[in-house]
C-alpha cells in the first residue's frame, strides 16, 4: 500500500501525521511511505529523518495527494485541499464533519473512505485516537485562560492562584470527560478555585474522591450552568458528543451575566462549541469580545505544542494505521473500533451521529463489508 503524509496547511498547524519512527514501522510492514517536503519541520523533524526511516520525499502537495492509496493527516482538509483529493482514496485524520458540511459533500462526491480519528471507538466507549489530543487541549485550555486573564491581554487582571490574603480565580469547567479532567488537573495545580460540572454522577464521584475538598463538583443542569457561569473568571467548555455537534449549553444571556474581562475557552469549538457566542478562531487571532467577555475559540489548540502532540498522536494512531494497511479489504468487517471510525464510505454516510448533524441519510455498513 502507498501511504502518503502531506504537509498540514491549516493556520498555524505545525503537527505532522507521523514521526519518523512511525514511518519506519509502516515501511517495515512492507508499505511505501511518501512524505511531502517540509511536512515535519513544524514538529522538529527534518526531511532527512524521514529519508533515513525509508520514506520517499515528494516536492509538492499535488504529488503527495496524487500518489496515495491511504492519506494520513492531522487535521481535516481545508477548501484549498479539496481538489487534491483523489476519487476512491482512504483518508485517516481528525475530521469533525458535523462542523464542515462542505467537506462532507466533497468526500461523498469523490467516494472517499474517510476515517475520523475522533470517532474510532472501543467497545467500552473510549475514544483512543481522540484522547491524546483531548488531554493536551484540556491542559492548554487553562494556560490560555490564565494568559488572557492578564490585564495587558484584555482580561480582568486576575491570577489563577490568587495571593496570600487574596482569593484565587474562579474556574468553571463544563464536562468531566478527557478534556475536562485534564483542565481540572492543571487548574488545581495552579491553585485556582475550581468547579466542574457533568451529567454523569460516577465521574463526579471519582473526581470528588480523588481531589477531595480541593474542588467542587456539581451535576450539570441549566440552573447550575447559569449560576456557575456568572461567577466564573475562567469558563472552560469541555463537552463532547462523539461525531455530533456539541450541544449549546451556555446561552448569550449567560455570557452577558459574566464580568467584563472574564475568559471563555471552548475546547468543543471544532464540533460547533457548547457556548452560543463561540466561533472558531486561529492562533494568529485567537480571541474576540462579546459583551466584554473574552472568547478563545482556537480549533487546533494542540498544534501550538506540535512536537509533544505529534509524538502523542503517533503513539495512538500507528497501531490502527498498521492494522488497516495490513488488511484493508476486511478490516472494517473484522475490527469494530475502526468500523465506528468510518464517517463516509462508498458515497454514503456511515456514522449515525454525523448523518444526524448534517441532515443526511445514514447507511450502515452492509453485511460482508
Amino acid at each position: 500500500m502507498i501511504i502518503a503524509i502531506p504537509k498540514e496547511i491549516k493556520n498555524r498547524e505545525y503537527r505532522v501525521a507521523a514521526t519518523p519512527a512511525g514511518v519506519r514501522s509502516l515501511i517495515e510492514d512492507g508499505h511505501a511511505v511518501f512524505v511531502e517536503r517540509g511536512a515535519g519541520m513544524g514538529s522538529g523533524f527534518a526531511d532527512e529523518q524521514f529519508l533515513n526511516a525509508g520514506a520517499r520525499i515528494l516536492e509538492t502537495a499535488e504529488e503527495t495527494y496524487g500518489s496515495a492509496d491511504l492519506l494520513v493527516k492531522v487535521k481535516e482538509p481545508i477548501p484549498e485541499e479539496y481538489p487534491l483529493l483523489q476519487a476512491g482514496q482512504v483518508l485517516f485524520t481528525y475530521l469533525h464533519l458535523a462542523a464542515v458540511p462542505d467537506l462532507a459533500r466533497t468526500l461523498l462526491d469523490k467516494r472517499i473512505t474517510a476515517v475520523a480519528y475522533e470517532t474510532v471507538q472501543n467497545p467500552d466507549g473510549s475514544l483512543p485516537l481522540l484522547t491524546p489530543m483531548s488531554e493536551i487541549a484540556g491542559r492548554m485550555s487553562v494556560q490560555a485562560g490564565a494568559h488572557f486573564l492578564q490585564k495587558e491581554n484584555g482580561g480582568k487582571g486576575v491570577l489563577l492562584s490568587g495571593a496570600p490574603g487574596v482569593r484565587p480565580a474562579k474556574v468553571v469547567i463544563l464536562g468531566a470527560g478527557t478534556v475536562g479532567r485534564n483542565a481540572l488537573r492543571i487548574a488545581v495545580g495552579m491553585g485556582a478555585d475550581v468547579t466542574i460540572l457533568d451529567i454523569d454522577p460516577e465521574r463526579l464521584t471519582y473526581l470528588d474522591d480523588h481531589y477531595g475538598n480541593r474542588i467542587h463538583t456539581l451535576m450539570s443542569n441549566s440552573q447550575e450552568i447559569e449560576d456557575e457561569t456568572a461567577r466564573a473568571d475562567l469558563f472552560i467548555g469541555a463537552v463532547l458528543v462523539a461525531g455530533a455537534r456539541a450541544p449549546r449549553l451556555v446561552t448569550r444571556k449567560m455570557v452577558s451575566a459574566m464580568d467584563e474581562g472574564s475568559v471563555i475557552v471552548d475546547v468543543a469549538v471544532d464540533q460547533g462549541g457548547c457556548v452560543e457566542t463561540i466561533h472558531p478562531t486561529t492562533h494568529d487571532d485567537p480571541v474576540y469580545l462579546v459583551d466584554g467577555v473574552i472568547h478563545y475559540g482556537v480549533a487546533n489548540m494542540p498544534g501550538a505544542v506540535s512536537r509533544t502532540s505529534t509524538f502523542a498522536l503517533t503513539n495512538s494512531t500507528l497501531p490502527y494505521l498498521r492494522r488497516f494497511a495490513r488488511n484493508p479489504e476486511k478490516v472494517f468487517k473484522e475490527d469494530e473500533s475502526l468500523r465506528r471510525g468510518v464517517n463516509i464510505h462508498d458515497g454514503e454516510v456511515r456514522s449515525a451521529s454525523v448523518a444526524e448533524a448534517l441532515g443526511l441519510p445514514f447507511s450502515a455498513f452492509p453485511e460482508g463489508k
